[in-house]
C-alpha cells in the first residue's frame, strides 16, 4: 500500500507499539517470543485499518470502491481476524489478576492498541497528498494481491503462535 521504505518502517513502528500494547510492558519483547509474533501479526491488521480510515478520509470519491474491496478482504481473512481477537482477549486475561482488573485491561490495551492505529492513520494522511490518493486508488487491487494476504505475508509468525493453543 505504501511505497516498500516508507511501507517497512512505518509497519515496524507500529507493529513494536501493538506489541508493546498487547504485552503491557514498555520493554522490548525478545523477536521471537509469542507476544512480539503476535503483536506483529495483529498490527498487520491493525495497519490495514488505519489505511482504509486513512482512505476514507482523504479520497472520499474511492470509498465506495475501498469498501467493497475491503469488505471481501475481510471476509476472506475472517477466520484469520478471528483467531487473532481471540489471542488477543487471551494475553488480556492472562495478564489480569482478577475480574475487575480484567475489564481495565481490556480498556487498557485496546485503547492503546486504537490509539496506535490512529497515530499511524495520521502518519499516512500527512504523506504528500498525491502519494496518498494513488495508494487509496490502487486498494482494490492491493487487497486482492499477496503483500495483503494475512497469512501469506506472516505465515512465520502464524506458525510460530499457533504452537500454542
Amino acid at each position: 500500500m505504501a511505497n516498500a521504505s516508507n511501507d517497512i518502517s512505518g509497519y515496524l513502528l507500529f507493529a513494536a507499539a501493538v506489541t508493546a500494547a498487547l504485552t503491557g510492558a514498555a520493554a522490548a519483547q525478545p523477536p521471537d517470543s509469542y507476544a512480539a509474533d503476535l503483536g506483529r501479526v495483529y498490527g498487520g491488521y491493525q495497519r490495514m485499518l488505519a489505511m482504509k480510515d486513512a482512505c476514507d478520509m482523504a479520497v472520499p470519491a474511492a470509498r465506495a470502491a475501498n469498501d467493497k474491496a475491503f469488505a471481501m478482504w475481510q471476509t476472506q481473512h475472517r477466520a484469520l481476524i478471528q483467531e487473532l481477537q481471540r489471542r488477543v482477549q487471551a494475553m488480556i486475561l492472562a495478564a489480569s489478576t482478577d475480574k475487575e482488573d480484567y475489564v481495565r485491561n481490556v480498556g487498557k490495551y485496546e485503547g492503546a492498541i486504537l490509539l496506535e492505529r490512529k497515530e499511524y492513520r495520521d502518519t499516512l494522511l500527512g504523506l504528500g497528498k498525491d502519494e496518498l490518493r494513488d495508494q487509496c486508488q490502487r486498494m482494490p487491487e492491493t487487497l486482492k494481491g499477496s503483500s495483503a494476504d494475512l497469512a501469506q505475508v506472516y505465515a512465520a509468525e502464524l506458525a510460530s503462535i499457533r504452537k500454542r493453543k
